[in-house]
This record gives C-alpha cells, sequence and structure tokens, in this order.
C-alpha cells in the first residue's frame, strides 16, 4: 500500500486556465481519502494527475517518497475506476475482467481463476457470460470496479463512479465501495461533487474550490468546525443557513443585527470587531417552540418522513430553515419562537473567513 505525496502541483491548461493551483497533500497508506468540491474546482483533474493521464505544470508527485512525474499511467501501480464504466461492448463480462491481465501475458488458467476471486468479491458471478449492455448502470458499475481488482493495484482512483446511478443504487454501491475498502485495506481516492458520499465514505476530506484545497479534515470535523462560508454551505442538507447582517456594539455588549435576526453574541465572540458579517446556524440546532425566541412566520412545511424541514418568511431573502421531529405539528401560517444556541452559532467575516472563538 503506497503512500502518494502531491507537492506544490499546479495543472494550467492556457494562460488564462489554472485547473489546480499550488496544491500540497499527503494521502496515507489504507486512507479513505475523497476529493469533494462543486465542477470545476480542479478535483478530477487532480486525481487524473495521480493516474499519470495529465501532467503536471509544475511540483512533483511521489508514490513511496519516489517522484513518479516522468512514469507512464501503467508504470504507476494505481487502478482506475471512471465516471463511464467505458466497457468493450462486444466483449462478455468476464471478456472485459480478462482484459488487463491478457495484456500482461498471464496465464489463461490464472486469468480464469482471478476473474472467479473479483466476480466474486464484487458480487457479479452470474454475470461473467453476458454482454455490458444485458447489464444494468450498478451491474456495469460492478464490472468496471472487478477490471480494476484484478490488476491488484497499489490504490484505487475513483472518479465520481457513482454520478449515473439512481439514488437507490448508489447507496447500494456506496456500501459496497466502503465494504473493500475495509476487505482490502489499500488507498482509495474518490473523486465526487455529492457532500453526502463524502460523509459517509472518506476517512478525510479534502474540500476543493477555484483549484484550491479550503480545507481538509474527518467528515465530522469538516461537518461541525467548517473553516468558512464556502465549506459551511457545501455541506449539508439542507445546507447551513447564513445571515447576512452587521457586527454592532452596544454598550457591553456585541450584537449581530439583521432585518431578519438580532442576536447577542456569546462571549466568545464577543471580540469580533464591527462591520459586516455573515451567522450560520445549522437547520437542525434552531429551536422551535410557542412560547419564545423570535417570532417568525411559517410560509411551507416540507414533511421528508422522520424529519420536517420548516421554511421561514425573511426580510433580506436569506433562506432561514428548520429541522424539526415530524411529530411536531407546525403548519403554513404559524408563527413560532426561534432560538440559536449559542454554542451552535457561526460568525463568517467580509471575505468568508469564520471569526475564530478564542
Amino acid at each position: 500500500m503506497p503512500q502518494i505525496e502531491l507537492k506544490n502541483i499546479r495543472k494550467e491548461f492556457s494562460k488564462s486556465i489554472v485547473a489546480v493551483n499550488d496544491l500540497s497533500l499527503t494521502i496515507e497508506e489504507g486512507e479513505f481519502l475523497v476529493l469533494v468540491g462543486p465542477s470545476g474546482c480542479g478535483k478530477t483533474t487532480t486525481l487524473r494527475m495521480i493516474a499519470g493521464f495529465e501532467d503536471p505544470t509544475r511540483g512533483e508527485i511521489f508514490i513511496d517518497k519516489e517522484v513518479i512525474n516522468e512514469l507512464e499511467p501503467a508504470e504507476r501501480n494505481l487502478g482506475m475506476v471512471f465516471q463511464t464504466h467505458a466497457l468493450f461492448p462486444h466483449k462478455t463480462v468476464a471478456e472485459n475482467i480478462a482484459f488487463g491481465p491478457r495484456m500482461k501475458k498471464v496465464e489463461k488458467t490464472e486469468i480464469d481463476k482471478q476473474i472467479k476471486q473479483v466476480a466474486e468479491m464484487v458480487k457479479i458471478t452470474h454475470l461473467l457470460d453476458k454482454l455490458p449492455a444485458q447489464c444494468s448502470g450498478g451491474e456495469s458499475q460492478r464490472v468496471a470496479v472487478a477490471r480494476t481488482l484484478i490488476t491488484d493495484p497499489g490504490a484505487f482512483l475513483l472518479d465520481e463512479p457513482l454520478s449515473s446511478l439512481d439514488a437507490k443504487l448508489r447507496r447500494e454501491m456506496r456500501a459496497e465501495v466502503d465494504r473493500l475498502h475495509k476487505e482490502l485495506k489499500k488507498t482509495f481516492i474518490y473523486v465526487t461533487h455529492d457532500q453526502e458520499e463524502a460523509m459517509t465514505l472518506a476517512d478525510r476530506i479534502v474540500v476543493m474550490d477555484g483549484g484550491n484545497i479550503r480545507q481538509v479534515g474527518s467528515p465530522i470535523d469538516i461537518y461541525n468546525n467548517p473553516n468558512s462560508y464556502f465549506v459551511a454551505d457545501f455541506f449539508g442538507s439542507p445546507s447551513m443557513n447564513l445571515i447576512e447582517g452587521d457586527i454592532v456594539t452596544k454598550g457591553k455588549k456585541v450584537v449581530f443585527n439583521s432585518s431578519d435576526i438580532k442576536l447577542d453574541l456569546p462571549k466568545s465572540l464577543a471580540k469580533t470587531p464591527p462591520g459586516p458579517a455573515t451567522l450560520g446556524i445549522r437547520p437542525e440546532q434552531i429551536l422551535v417552540n410557542n412560547k419564545s425566541g423570535t417570532k417568525k412566520k411559517i410560509y411551507l412545511v416540507e414533511p421528508l418522513g422522520k424529519d420536517t424541514l420548516l421554511y421561514f418568511e425573511t426580510q433580506t431573502g436569506n433562506e432561514l430553515i428548520a429541522v424539526v421531529d415530524s411529530n411536531t405539528k407546525f403548519k403554513a401560517g404559524d408563527t413560532p419562537g426561534i432560538t440559536f444556541p449559542d454554542d451552535q452559532i457561526f460568525l463568517f467575516d467580509k471575505n468568508g473567513n469564520r471569526v475564530s472563538t478564542k
């Protein structure tokens, strides 16, 4: 299992198009690392540079402390699973899986043995004699994974492998990918724009935007301690409530003031300087009741089964959503009180950076 390290990697497609900007990152042996971010953030380009399909404009890529910039993809001992399955339509599933070993002149008896092993591992033994057109999307993705598995790579690189599947299949395949990682105990580097995939699969998450790393951490740390407006807004479904306003001083009090909410800041944020700021709070952390708090009118109630989303009217156009238990009986037109617990409040300055509580 190799350690993979990127040092000051930059990728320019032209002078005006910089896909990755001075990226440095170490992926530890056996780690499940997820690169996540919006389309065009540089995550797939980063993965393709590791695989050898793109050359860095500058910077170095190491595998086990050896620079591999000049090595061809086939020489890097890395297995790539693509967004598109890229199966040979005229070959059976077994023949597709066998393609890699056959190119390496492995004996047929050994190939047949390996096909059986990987097919059992990804549960596609019953598909071996079928053509790709006879397989469902989820089955085709399992075939693509098996085709990579049979080459026994030192690490697996997966580029949005589940993006073409429906929601149910995505959940099933996500569990399969997680199971394979635990079973194989190899390094997985996984690219996705889906923050739910990132949260459920990763040991560590790398949040990217505009070719830069915005934050690196465990899923819980990324969710509970976002370091910027961008990360706070990107993670969560629904995402964090972000309310624009100003920090003002009133006597000994430091107050967040907007047309939607006025809030005395807790001691941990009392040193925040006056000026424009954005207050953030997760929807599930807002307390909704009929007795206390700021009165807000509900304009939409969205039942989700276990939980219900309450959408509140605002003056500024900021979306304000609370998550409540489905047994809580609120309806559109109600005006309950809402409270923001002190220890659940985030503040971001005018540049989008989180205000420190220290």
